[in-house]
């Protein structure tokens, strides 16, 4: 009789003997195996052979695994969009914030350059005016025999009583007192204040300014007559002359202050017994002045104009 019998009929009755033949069992069990199946080497050993049966199977039919594979994926696969929802969630965040900083930046980067442009735009107006201002010098006619000075108005102190402006040009450029001095279309006033380097005008609507004219067509005679306002007064005209809106007034030459011819404005309008006149220039609008460069009459350059008149 053998040892694992004699026990089980010696000792196996109960439950101690049921739980005592099912261990004899196992282990007569396991005993009739090659190998310990329960070891960890078994598992590994098991494995490899397991993979080189899958791995064998796929070299032979490479689509063996192919549909297993996809349903494979298919069924993890709403189980990693969920994985991934939160990390794409997050990645999508990072770039906002980035693309948020760049947009700042950007537009921090556009201001600069908005004002820089604004600065370049301002200096092309004033540039801009200055070359129409120039070129309005240009359809100004004046007699041949005379020289005329270009200057840059600097300061214009237009205001209720006083209306002058201030150039850049004086007696180093040889500037005199009295010479008229022409702007855009026409005749804008006289120089009555001289310095080195600087030079006052008056303009015609100034309170202080008389212009002997003439009125074209009719080779009638008169004055203009500053007010203070934006259009001169016509004065001192004969009671029989023909006075129509349009007619041109031009410098009559008379006084010896300014030469025969020079254009100043046309009628503008008939108020009753006033005549008003507007400068051909725009007086109120004056960045560059030509200044006529002609002797003065000396009778005139020791008295005063007004008186004359």
């Amino acid at each position: 009789m053998s040892t694992d019998r004699f026990i089980r009929d010696k000792f196996c009755t109960g439950n101690v003997g049921n739980k005592l033949n099912t261990k004899i069992r196992n282990r007569s069990f396991t005993r009739a195996l090659p190998f310990d199946f329960m070891s960890g080497k078994s598992i590994a050993v098991f494995l490899i052979l397991l993979s080189l049966l899958f791995l064998s199977a796929s070299i032979i039919n490479p689509s063996f695994f192919q549909g297993a594979r996809t349903n494979v994926v298919d069924g993890f696969a709403p189980i990693l969009k969920a994985v991934n929802a939160p990390f794409q969630g997050a990645a999508n965040f990072i770039g906002g914030v980035s693309g948020l900083t760049n947009l700042r930046a950007e537009n921090a980067k556009l201001k600069e350059e908005n004002v820089r442009l604004r600065e370049w735009y301002q200096t092309a107006l004033m540039l801009q005016a200055e070359n129409q201002s120039l070129q309005a010098l240009l359809n100004v006619k004046v007699s041949a025999p005379h020289q005329y000075v270009t200057a840059k108005v600097i300061a214009d102190s237009g205001n209720s009583f006083v209306k002058t402006v201030l150039v850049a040009v004086g007696r180093a450029d040889g500037v005199k007192k009295n010479q008229p001095v022409l702007a855009g279309e026409g005749l804008v006033g006289r120089v009555i204040e001289v310095g080195k380097n600087s030079s006052r005008i008056m303009l015609v609507t100034d309170f202080n300014s008389r212009i002997p004219v003439l009125l074209e067509g009719s080779r009638q005679k008169a004055v203009l007559v500053g007010g203070n306002h934006t259009l001169p007064i016509l004065k001192y005209i004969p009671e029989d002359s023909v006075v129509t809106v349009g007619t041109r007034l031009v410098t009559s030459g008379d006084g010896g202050m300014f030469p025969v011819g020079l254009p100043v404005g046309r009628i503008e309008a008939i108020d009753g017994i006033e005549i008003l006149a507007q400068p051909f220039a725009d007086v109120h609008n004056i960045t560059n002045v030509r200044i006529i460069n002609m002797d003065v009459n000396p009778n005139l350059s020791s008295g005063n104009l007004d008186d004359l008149l």
